[in-house]
């Protein structure tokens, strides 16, 4: 028996599969959730999602470790830098008011497995983030009553020496996550007034923090004689801002959440804008009260805030920061645990996960199904594993969810809109009207290979053009990126904009040095891919964008994602190695289940014609004329013969 090679049509058909995107209801506010979220309980969402754990330890971290008193202008850095992210996330939730955030627009622009894998890897990140959270909680409530837990659990459960492994099970972290998961259980409504009780009780401290910290400043402990503002110079300040980075990383809850604003539209950009200045501001000032009040080196990496204020004589004040680091966390907590449920939803919805996820309760109008079974997991995460060595999957996971939303905004600017009322999805054959409503004064659009013709021909010596399209005043120089369909150039310039911020980063994470370049070679490389880099965004911007909307748009595109896209790279370069390995098999296991479930079972796949019939549409170009001749090619009787040769015979006919 001899086996059939695969024929190029059916490659081309299966690449099609893979980067199909999703189409959008012509209705997107409707929805089976609830819509009761106003911009208040947005921002509070993601404020509890950013001002968490980080704020009471990774500011003493980073000070004593890292920048020294200079962690104030790392924060700034990365607030900067998170902004681009930010803004890259309010446009995409302000446009497609659905769950799903980072893999949902990645859905309706890239492709179906780019989002898939952008889904699964953010499952995998809030999964680890509350387990992480989790654990800080209990070791933190652990030291306020002298770690009388951790002796009684080891003492009579007993210790554990295994890799990968907790020293001993964390009863107390499992407990809460549980508590935690069935609170959220019950709607958005109770998950808002939750976050609402524990952010009010969180930011109260922190202004106790403040106002305490500046009475018992000491303007001397930024002196010479304490080291300096600047210890660890401009390399320390770049590498705390990396750090602190990851600090504002909970803001896309927001758009997680959008599917159950009042008025997604408008609560997302002011949303995310408040929490993101709040956020912001709150570790500017906290880090700076820190170094004030004790000399830095001599920060508690662990609990520094409470430390400090113990150390200055003020044992009642460690006591209130040590509760109000308490409700931070639970914000967090309620963050993680409201966001992946929805995730999980926006997948299953859609087919690319398992359907009983996509379960929403009558009553409370929730994916309970996915609350319950990855509340357990999470719990399960924090009751035995050491979360130490995987936390860093939070990094490498949200950096490649903020690069292909910034590259998303950058294709879907410059792409004609696409609904459920078009009738359209990527892979599909759209419906053609019969030659009877087309006349030779009025060429009409169609979605076959002589688009590209017609359209040239429509729009030459017009002034409104579509997106996507050549902008009118570089014609003259480059006619011939008009014979492109429109969007074409622009989804070949982002490929260019990836390729060369992942060439240029690495030259400039690595150095001269690791990769053992003489000078003129690291150079010249600098120059080629900051080359390829430029001629990217030229390519780009040469192209009409889609007309100002009611809703928010992200300002100088393609500039403002090009460096998010940059920044974001930049930083997954500077991950370790084990931290890729890990990642790169998390990544093998969701091309598994995308290969063997999701791929067959998606919506998309369902709206794709399973027939063989096929309407086309050729252009024929007499001789000193342009002349549209549409004809209806009748279905092959024979299954093998391609469109390509139907075609030819249509025209020596």
């Amino acid at each position: 028996m001899v086996s059939r090679l695969p024929r190029p049509a059916d490659m081309t058909r299966f690449c099609q599969k893979l980067n199909r995107v999703k189409t959008l209801e012509e209705d997107m506010m409707e929805t089976s959730f609830n819509r009761c979220l106003s911009t208040i309980d947005l921002a509070l969402l993601g404020i509890g999602g950013m001002v968490g754990s980080g704020l009471y330890v990774l500011t003493g971290t980073v000070a004593k470790d890292t920048a020294g008193p200079a962690i104030v202008i790392s924060f700034i850095i990365a607030g900067i830098a998170s902004l681009l992210a930010a803004l890259c996330y309010a446009e995409f939730g302000a446009h497609v008011p659905k769950t799903g955030s980072a893999y949902m627009f990645t859905y309706v622009s890239v492709g179906e497995i780019w989002a898939f894998l952008i889904g699964w890897n953010v499952i995998l990140e809030y999964m680890i983030g509350g387990a992480a959270v989790a654990r800080a909680w209990s070791g933190y409530l652990d030291a306020i009553f002298d770690h009388r837990i951790k002796n009684f659990t080891e003492s009579h459960v007993g210790t554990w020496h295994v890799p990968f492994l907790a020293h001993y099970p964390d009863f107390l972290a499992f407990g809460i996550l549980l508590i935690a998961t069935a609170l959220i259980s019950f709607g958005a409504r109770v998950s808002s007034w939750l976050n609402h009780i524990f952010s009010a009780v969180s930011m109260g401290v922190i202004l106790f923090i403040l106002v305490m910290g500046f009475i018992l400043a000491r303007p001397q402990n930024w002196s010479i004689s304490e080291g300096g503002f600047a210890p660890y110079g401009i390399s320390g300040i770049m590498a705390g801002s990396a750090t602190c980075f990851y600090a504002f990383v909970g803001f896309d809850v927001i758009a997680t959440c959008s599917e159950e604003a009042r008025n997604p539209q408008r609560a997302i950009p002011r949303a995310i804008a408040i929490a993101l200045s709040l956020a912001t501001g709150a570790y500017i000032l906290v880090s700076m009260v820190l170094t004030l009040i004790v000399p830095w080196h001599s920060l508690d990496p662990d609990s520094a805030l409470a430390d400090a204020f113990y150390r200055r004589g003020y044992a009642w004040a460690g006591f209130i920061v040590a509760a109000g680091s308490i409700c931070a966390m639970n914000t967090v907590l309620l963050s993680n645990l409201v966001s992946l449920p929805r995730i999980v939803y926006a997948m299953a919805e859609d087919g690319l996960f398992f359907q009983v996820f996509s379960r929403i309760h009558p009553r409370t109008q929730v994916p309970v199904v996915a609350s319950i079974v990855f509340g357990i997991l999470m719990s399960l995460l924090a009751l035995v594993f050491d979360l130490e060595a995987l936390v860093q999957f939070l990094s490498i996971g949200t950096l490649l969810a903020y690069t292909f939303v910034a590259a998303s905004v950058i294709i879907l600017r410059f792409q004609r809109d696409k609904t459920g009322a078009t009738g359209a999805s990527s892979g599909s054959e759209a419906t053609l009207p019969s030659s009877e409503t087309i006349t030779n004064n009025e060429p009409k659009e169609y979605e076959s290979f002589s688009d590209k013709l017609q359209l040239v021909s429509k729009e030459k010596g017009k002034g409104q053009r579509e997106p996507g399209q050549l902008k009118a005043a570089f014609e003259p120089y480059l006619d011939f990126l008009s014979d492109f369909y429109p969007g074409e150039v622009v989804t070949v310039g982002v490929i260019i904009l990836m390729v060369s911020a992942i060439c240029l980063s690495a030259i400039l994470v690595f150095g001269r040095n690791q990769l053992h370049l003489p000078t003129w070679s690291y150079v010249l490389l600098l120059l080629l891919f900051g080359l390829g880099l430029a001629l990217s965004l030229f390519l780009i911007s040469i192209h009409e964008q889609k007309k100002s909307t009611q809703t928010f748009q992200l300002p100088l595109v393609p500039l403002t994602p090009a460096l998010s896209i940059f920044i974001n790279v930049y930083l997954m370069l500077k991950l370790n190695y084990m931290t890729w390995l890990r990642f790169t098999v998390w990544l093998i296991a969701g091309l598994m289940v995308y290969f063997g479930y999701g791929i067959w079972h998606s919506k998309e796949n369902q709206r794709e014609p399973q027939g063989h019939a096929v309407s086309a549409r050729y252009v024929v170009f007499p001789s000193g004329s342009l002349e549209e001749t549409v004809q209806t090619v009748q279905p092959s009787t024979q299954p093998s013969q391609g469109l390509e040769e139907t075609l030819e015979e249509e025209a020596k006919r």
